[in-house]
Order: structure tokens, then C-alpha cells, then sequence
């Protein structure tokens, strides 16, 4: 069960697993911008909620919330325009622990957003935009510090992350962390130490469907592409080397010598 989720922006990108969320486990609240959404998703959501019993609650002013030993502070839309500049903003405190959440703001609206509160040193920041060139501006990291940067980001046209931004970040002296390449992400702390873990094997395999090895997700076993045992559509995984697929936990068939 969780006590709440929370949504920076409506883009389909931040929102796309929710309906996949609500049904696996209960919610009792989802926070939400009170922005405008010309593609439904907000109303989307909402109904959403409203089928599993949750209570939305959409953000106009700052709101601390605690949740167990951590305290959720969220914060309204600090910018204007575009949807991405008018997301809620994430602080997520337990002890001398802090980590932040913005979304997809843009170096502006960062700036607007150190101006306008007072936030503390950073243990995480979830990295802004996906590494987007135009987030994770030198003038807001030099402001936060943060030891550890948390990039989501999968296989994309923009070039997300960007050099200039990891740039940034490793100049201020922030290891940054890719889910892209290093798959799950698992942050813990004690509200003194922080502790970051990955798991590869968690990230989706880069392969096409034309690669040479074929793996059933079920059985965790990998086919050579030719073999006349090959699972179903949907239950393929796909593979460049017979060594990639061991690598993610799966066995050899008889079929590959």
C-alpha cells in the first residue's frame, strides 16, 4: 500500500504507468498540478483515482506531509508556459537526508524555484529533464550540491543525457547515476547515510527483434532466433550475444552450442 504518489506534469512520459500502478497496489492519495492538460490526461487520472478509491488533491500553495520518518514537502508551479515549467516539485526529508524532484523544469525556471524557497545541500536530485541541455543549470547545482544524480532515462532521440549536463553535474562534485545503463536504481538512507545501488539486469535489454538470440521471459531460458522452440510474441526478449542474455540470469537451450 502506498500512502501517496505524486505527479510533477501530465506528460505522458511521467504518467504512462500509473493505470499499471493503481492495479497492483492501493493508493490513498495522488498529487497532482492544478495546470491546464490539452491532451486529457489530468481528467484521466482523476477517474483513475476515483475507480480505486484515492483521493486527489491538486497542489496550489506549499504542502509538508509526513510519511512515517520523512516529511514530503511539495511545492506549486513556479513558472509559466510550458507544461514542463509548470510541474510540482518534490523534497523528500528524513533526518540530514534530502533529495528533489523536478521534473522536466527547465535552467529558468530552477533558478525561479532556489529564488523563491529555501531549499538545503543535496544528498539526491533526481536530474532534471532526463539530462536535458537545458536543466541541471551550474547557478542551481553550485546552490545544492547534491552528492548523488539520479538520471531516468531510456533509449531516445534528444541525446538525453547530455555531455553539458553530466558536465555540470560532475562539477560540482555529484555521481551521477543512469538508468539507461545501470537499470534499477534503489536509494536508502538512515537520515545520515546514503546508500545507492543498481541492478543492469533490471534494464531492458537494447536489442531489436532481429537479433540473433532469442530469451523466454517465463522460463529464463535463450533460444538461438532459428530454433524451432521459440516463445510467443509476447513473451520474447531479445538478445545480441548468448553472453548478454547470461548476463540478465538466463540459461542456454540445447539449441546453442
Amino acid at each position: 500500500r502506498l500512502s501517496a504518489v505524486a505527479v510533477t506534469h501530465f506528460h505522458a512520459d511521467h504518467t504512462n504507468g500509473l493505470a499499471e500502478l493503481f492495479s497492483r497496489v492501493e493508493i490513498d492519495r495522488l498529487y497532482l498540478p492544478q495546470i491546464e492538460d490539452d491532451y486529457g490526461v489530468r481528467d484521466k487520472l482523476v477517474a483513475l483515482a476515483q475507480e480505486h478509491g484515492t483521493q486527489v488533491l491538486f497542489v496550489t500553495e506549499k504542502q509538508s506531509i509526513p510519511l512515517g520518518q520523512c516529511s514530503l514537502t511539495v511545492f506549486p508551479p513556479v513558472g509559466s508556459g510550458d507544461p514542463n515549467e509548470q510541474g510540482l516539485t518534490y523534497l523528500c526529508s528524513s533526518g540530514d537526508f534530502d533529495l528533489l524532484i523536478t521534473g522536466d523544469m527547465s535552467g529558468q525556471t530552477e533558478l525561479a524555484l532556489i529564488g523563491q524557497y529555501d531549499l538545503p545541500d543535496l544528498e539526491v536530485l533526481m536530474v532534471g529533464h532526463h539530462g536535458s541541455k537545458y536543466s541541471s543549470q551550474q547557478d542551481f547545482l553550485s546552490a545544492l550540491t547534491p552528492e548523488a544524480a539520479i538520471i531516468s532515462v531510456g533509449d531516445n532521440s534528444y541525446g538525453h543525457p547530455t555531455d553539458a549536463a553530466i558536465s555540470r553535474l560532475e562539477a560540482v562534485g555529484a555521481e551521477a547515476y543512469r538508468t539507461d545503463t545501470q537499470g534499477e536504481i534503489i536509494i536508502t538512507s538512515d537520515g545520515q547515510t546514503l546508500t545507492v545501488t543498481t541492478d543492469p539486469t533490471s534494464r531492458e535489454p537494447a536489442a531489436g527483434k532481429d537479433a540473433p538470440f532469442i530469451g523466454n521471459r517465463n522460463s529464463m531460458i535463450v533460444h538461438s532466433a532459428s530454433c524451432a522452440k521459440l516463445p510467443g510474441e509476447d513473451n520474447r526478449v531479445y538478445f545480441n550475444t548468448a553472453e548478454e542474455a547470461e548476463e540478465y540470469g538466463y540459461q542456454k537451450h540445447t539449441c546453442i552450442k
